[in-house]
């Protein structure tokens, strides 16, 4: 299985074009295990290039790749940035822990991350010639957004491509950072047609200048996301827990591309955590071999990724799509911050932290107050989540889901409805906590998308069922960080 696991340099020549290329530029690839570790091992970058701007297609912005940006995404955190959920606000005595992905450089996302663990080895394996080839980066958002500035910034051409109907705010952000209005490929539907966005990708691959990063199969997206954002929400537990008397219970995140779920397995490990799976109600693929259209932007369905270690996860969580959107309303306006402030105490810090949670952020703290309610658990008990991004990717969206609302006009009243029945009224319905025959189940069903439909060989698309395998795949991260030593150092 390659599947971009290339452990050494398979073409010389290609090779050192990348080397000639990524020099003139003046390009410094930063490890995994840095980006794993900023705070021990790139605290001279930080303070040496806090003036570069961390929106600028700017080299120097590789080393802000990681979980520990401060709040102006200049400077260094020793903890990762995240929010502590009140329970006044989640309804549950436990505590939800927010990691924040709008710290990241670039897009405001952490699917940089995931773009940079993709691409980088085949760049230093001579894979890819970055002078020749085009990256292609199939998402339904952020993942193509990271993939074009990883592009752009490592001197090759990249092209997202993304339904048609995701959020404004991502195509103007594109139509900024792309060099050729082509290198944008609009898709049909919206979040749940990720079925279309492989066959144009499909229809790409014809061309052998174009090299599909899909990261829905490429396994450099689960590597990095164990090695790097698993230790940074570790940092965060072991910080909130310094008197010890806090318990970690799960690690909660939407399916995706599953990439982001990798942080569970490392979880899983050091801390002995459950996996927890949230995808949308409408569009229940996991949970109930269902199908639909939602717009929980962020997250694909109808499929289960080639990277999700199904094997590992212990529990699929429905959460619906008008509670994301009412939810969005209900963080992200005055009238509604106003009432929240009212009717829960928080002050006014607290409150506005709520502008840094996305739709499919919000998707996650709901996942997690389910989980919390199904198995009942106090305030001694921690669930851990990430916001993949913030607010300002949706901003459009308030006015879409304000149209929905009676009268169409989000008022005091229609806060207060929508904090009771989509935060409060939370329950643990639509939750499956997976047995061993469930999880066959669920990892049976990816057979149609990656071996009937995609052409994975059936040998490899089944070492997936084995946990070894999974664990097999960290080595790689030392492989990678010795060629990447090597690449700088010539």
């Amino acid at each position: 299985m390659s599947f971009g696991l290339e452990a050494d340099v398979v073409d010389p020549a290609v090779y050192d074009k990348n080397l000639q290329l990524l020099r003139s530029a003046g390009v410094t690839l930063p490890k995994i295990s840095e980006l794993a570790d900023p705070m021990r091992f790139l605290g001279h970058h930080a303070s040496a290039e806090a003036w570069i701007d961390p929106d600028a297609p700017d080299p120097a912005n590789l080393f802000r790749v990681h979980w520990h940006n401060s709040a102006d995404r200049r400077g260094l955190a020793a903890v990762p940035e995240h929010l502590v959920l009140d329970p006044a606000l989640t309804g549950v005595d436990a505590t939800i822990v927010v990691a924040l992905g709008n710290r990241f450089p670039m897009i405001r996302a952490h699917k940089v991350l995931a773009a940079y663990g993709c691409l980088v080895p085949r760049l230093l394996s001579g894979k890819f010639d970055a002078s020749h080839h085009r990256a292609i980066w199939p998402s339904t958002g952020n993942y193509c957004r990271g993939g074009i500035a990883i592009s752009r910034i490592l001197g090759c051409r990249g092209v997202a491509v993304l339904p048609e109907g995701m959020s404004s705010e991502r195509f103007r952000w594109l139509e900024h950072w792309v060099t050729d209005d082509s290198d944008i490929v609009r898709t049909p539907g919206t979040e749940s047609n990720v079925k279309e966005i492989f066959d144009a990708c499909h229809d790409l691959s014809r061309d052998p200048s174009n090299i599909i990063f899909n990261q829905f199969s490429e396994l450099g997206n689960y590597i990095i996301h164990r090695a790097v954002t698993g230790p940074a929400l570790e940092r965060i537990f072991n910080h909130l827990n310094s008197n010890g008397t806090l318990r970690p219970r799960a690690f909660v995140a939407a399916s995706g591309s599953s990439g982001t779920l990798a942080a569970g397995d490392h979880l899983k490990h050091v801390l002995g955590t459950q996996v927890g799976v949230v995808e949308a109600l409408e569009c229940p693929t996991l949970l109930y071999n269902g199908y639909g259209e939602h717009n929980i932007q962020g997250i694909g369905d109808k499929h289960v990724p080639l990277i999700h270690n199904v094997m590992n996860t212990d529990f699929v969580i429905g959460v619906s799509d008008a509670a994301s959107d009412n939810l969005n309303l209900l963080f992200n306006t005055t009238v509604g911050r106003s009432f929240l402030g009212q009717r829960t105490g928080l002050g006014q810090e607290k409150v506005t932290g709520l502008g840094d949670l996305g739709l499919s952020s919000i998707a996650n703290v709901l996942g997690a107050i389910k989980y919390a309610k199904y198995n009942g658990l106090g305030s001694s008990d921690v669930v851990l989540t990430v916001a993949t991004d913030g607010a300002e990717m949706y901003e459009t969206e308030l006015s879409h889901a304000a149209e929905r609302t009676p009268g169409r006009q989000f008022d005091a009243l229609g806060a207060a409805e929508t904090f009771g029945r989509w935060l409060l009224g939370t329950d643990a319905d639509h939750v499956m906590e997976l047995d061993h025959r469930s999880r066959e189940r669920v990892f049976n069903l990816g057979y149609y998308t990656w071996v009937e439909q995609q052409g994975v060989a059936l040998s490899d698309f089944d070492a997936r069922r084995d946990q070894s395998f999974w664990d097999g795949l960290m080595d790689l991260v030392e492989v990678w960080d010795t060629m990447i030593a090597r690449f700088n150092a010539a």
